[in-house]
């Protein structure tokens, strides 16, 4: 595999571009458009798509009725089809042609020196007084060649064709015209015949609040069809005798905005990007796609293949990959509905079960404090008080004097019933019942050890749930799922319902700060979680070293941020370990690009190089499937994020003696053990 090139990691480059128009001069838009595609090439463009009729202009009026006109149309076809002949894009223009003594509105598709097809537009947009049919007649019914005889070319004729490249996989285009706001597009047609790239020509005026509707139509259409769509419309140079042009292009994919351009340019113009193939294609592994309403495949239509011979060599990837893939954005009805699914989960658990107490272990770190705050919530969309939360610091061996007050300054301040069973005695006990070299002196502090504190914790916890009638509130997150970084049976993997299961690490620091820094529990509770956001992550089970140094959870199985984007693309998309380490070095290879969500403090906005990337992902790898079997008994919990979830009923499914070699061997093969 050629690591670093985008094109073998299943992503191809797209164009969406707009030229300014010369009304009625085809030749010079002709040559326009091939100085833009000369320019594209450089870039390593496989698709350039320009406006619909850009090679005329699409205000031309009464002038489609003239033979000069579309004469020169075609010459000017021909020209670009010539000039093609040395360059990588697939070139998609708008002109208008004959055919069999009528005018048709097309989009005409090239590679390589070669007319692949052209593509008559179905419906024809209305208009004041006279629409689009007072020149053109629509080519629903069009399954024909066309002969172009001043261009000296022949090609097919026909509404719905799909071009398939033979060696870029999944790269399937589909030539068209925004009809977006048609019940059934032809691109949703095109779809479903297995159309991976939506080309939209469009040639819409500008109005006001045009520019959001576009984009809706083509998130939508994009996603409902889980394709690419590319979308380029009239701009400067068009006639202003009625109509202002904004010369809007975008890119979305499966309804995320790739990239956009701005309005209203006064040059060459466009959005240039990269479409993740390999994403689509995945998305189209459900059932659905398969056959049709009739239950059998769906008609393939159309089909032209073409080879593209992509770029070799370091390419590097054009668009931005997020670092934080589980969390949404920033805004405040994101975090808000995140809240909202947990404790709505949770209030129905404890209503259908006679409204017990929910008894929590807190330990002053974050997941016991995200259980906290969603069962307090929880008490109050019932209308309970806060006092039948039972919360309990259980200080060992190593908890801090820090965590421990700040657990009960929370509880405190949150209003909840609190107390502390220390568990250190019950611990030596333990260990001296056991023979643990602990219990004579010695500083062994091995899994026993660790275990032992974190089992009697759990053991505590269910007790004073049978004694006070209650059910236990796991804390464990779905990121410490994934990793096996719980207790199994009697710690911390156990509980009467894990509220975080389907919370990863990352999303819990989000949404705590977002519940700290909008007052949603109160000042003095907010103040404290601030203070808790500050700590490092910690089991605190072994007593600090002769340096003073804590527990370290990711000095030991590495940083959550990585290992939550691995989890991700592993579970959500089915990524091949490789993809996963390309993706992960495009996201986190400079601190200083991308995106940071506000609630990432500046000591985490860290960069990885590719070394270190392969090395937490290869232990990502290992501690997954080591320890499925933790998550075969797995406690009741709601999925929250579109990630995915872990659950062994309606999350993911996996033996528990699956072994990982396949998935470690692709990593090692595919990945240089150096950076590129």
């Amino acid at each position: 595999m050629d690591f670093a090139n985008a094109y073998a990691q299943g992503f191809a480059r797209v164009a969406a571009r707009v030229l300014p128009v010369h009304l009625a001069q085809p030749a010079k838009n002709a040559r326009a458009v091939i100085e833009d595609v000369r320019w594209l090439d450089h870039q390593g463009v496989c698709l350039a798509a320009y406006p619909e009729l850009g090679l005329t202009g699409y205000t031309c009026g009464d002038l489609f009725g003239q033979a000069a006109l579309l004469d020169a149309a075609e010459e000017a076809l021909g020209a670009v089809v010539a000039a093609s002949a040395d360059y990588l894009p697939v070139v998609v223009v708008g002109v208008p042609l004959r055919h069999g003594n009528r005018v048709f509105d097309c989009a005409a598709v090239i590679h390589r020196g070669v007319l692949l097809g052209v593509v008559p537009k179905t419906y024809l947009a209305p208009g004041r007084g006279a629409g689009e049919e007072r020149w053109f007649l629509s080519g629903s019914r069009v399954d024909a060649r066309i002969v172009l005889p001043r261009a000296g070319l022949e090609a097919a004729f026909a509404a719905r064709q799909i071009f398939e490249c033979a060696d870029v996989p999944g790269l399937a285009v589909y030539a068209g015209f925004s009809e977006d706001f048609l019940p059934v597009p032809s691109a949703a047609i095109a779809a479903r015949q297995g159309a991976t790239v939506l080309v939209g020509m469009g040639a819409s005026p500008a109005t006001l609040g045009i520019a959001p509707v576009r984009r809706t139509m083509g998130a939508a259409l994009s996603a409902r069809c889980r394709a690419a769509y590319v979308f380029t419309t009239a701009g400067p140079g068009e006639s202003s005798n009625d109509a202002a042009w904004d010369g809007q292009t975008f890119v979305y994919e499966c309804g995320d905005l790739v990239a956009q351009s701005g309005r209203f340019p006064s040059g060459p113009a466009g959005t240039i990007a990269d479409i993740d193939l390999t994403r689509i294609t995945r998305e189209r592994y459900d059932p659905a796609w398969a056959t049709d309403s009739g239950g059998g495949p769906p008609d393939r239509g159309l089909r032209t293949t073409f080879r593209l011979a992509p770029p070799s060599g370091e390419l590097g990837l054009r668009r931005i990959v997020p670092r934080f893939p589980f969390i949404p954005d920033d805004s405040s009805a994101a975090c808000e509905e995140a809240f909202d699914i947990q404790v709505s989960a949770l209030a129905q658990r404890l209503s259908a079960i006679g409204d017990p107490k929910p008894v929590i272990g807190v330990s002053g770190g974050l997941d016991s404090t995200q259980a906290l705050v969603v069962a307090v919530k929880a008490m109050d969309l019932a209308g309970r008080p806060r006092s039948d939360i039972l919360g309990f610091t259980m200080p060992g061996f190593a908890t801090s004097d820090t965590t421990n007050d700040l657990a009960n300054r929370l509880m405190e301040a949150l209003g909840i019933t609190h107390a502390t069973v220390d568990i250190r005695a019950a611990a030596r006990q333990m260990l001296s019942d056991l023979g643990h070299p602990f219990a004579d002196g010695e500083p062994l502090y091995d899994i026993t050890f660790e275990n032992v504190q974190a089992g009697l914790r759990a053991d505590y916890l269910f007790r004073i749930a049978n004694q006070r009638g209650g059910i236990v509130i796991g804390t464990g997150d779905l990121s410490e799922l994934a990793l096996g970084w719980c207790t199994y049976g009697v710690g911390d993997h156990m509980s009467h319902y894990a509220v975080n299961a389907g919370v990863p690490k990352t999303l819990i620091r989000h949404l705590l700060h977002w519940v700290a820094t909008t007052g949603q529990v109160g000042k003095a509770a907010g103040k404290v979680i601030t203070a808790i956001l500050g700590l490092a992550i910690s089991p605190e089970l072994v007593p600090p070293g002769e340096s003073g140094d804590i527990q370290s959870t990711e000095g030991t199985i590495g940083p959550y941020d990585l290992h939550d984007f691995f989890l991700y693309h592993f579970l959500r998309r089915g990524e091949m370990p490789s993809r996963i380490a390309y993706l992960a070095a495009a996201a986190w290879a400079d601190s200083q690009v991308g995106h940071w969500p506000l609630s990432w403090p500046e000591d985490r906005k860290v960069s990885y190089d590719l070394p270190t990337i392969r090395k937490w992902l290869e232990a990502f790898l290992k501690r997954f499937f080591a320890n499925q079997f933790k998550r075969s008994a797995g406690v009741d919990g709601p999925q929250v994020s579109p990630g995915g979830s872990l659950g062994p009923r309606g999350g993911w499914r996996m033996p528990s003696d699956a072994a990982a070699p396949a998935w470690l061997e692709e990593l090692a093969n595919n990945v240089p053990d150096m950076g590129v």
